[in-house]
């Protein structure tokens, strides 16, 4: 499971990289062996039909949620999530098997 912690570990890598030669982002894994927990789909998140679905309140995603940001989850390794993540950069807080949860602010 990617969790925050990770990511903030590879900034803080690029970071010092960057200063000494630049710092190329790594894709992110696809495999996961994180099963796929229970999740509350509340409606497309671009619209009716899009595959990235806003995500409700679960126990599982308590510790993602955020009042200034949506929190969104799209099949993992789909055209929907690739598309969101160039139109919003926004970061992934966590995958699973099937699925890639990103944070993306509201404000």
């Amino acid at each position: 499971m990617i969790r925050l912690e990770k990511v903030m570990s590879v900034i803080a890598g690029c970071a010092v990289a960057l200063a000494l030669t630049g710092c190329v982002e790594a894709s992110p894994e696809v495999a996961i062996s994180e099963p796929d927990p229970e999740l509350v789909f509340v409606r497309g998140y671009r619209g009716t039909g899009d595959e990235c679905q806003l995500v409700g309140e679960t126990a599982f995603t308590v510790d993602f949620l955020d009042d200034a940001a949506d929190l969104v989850a799209c099949p993992t390794g789909s055209a929907a999530m690739s598309s969101l993540m160039s139109e919003t950069g926004a970061p992934i807080v966590t995958q699973t098997n099937s699925f890639t949860l990103f944070s993306i602010g509201i404000r």
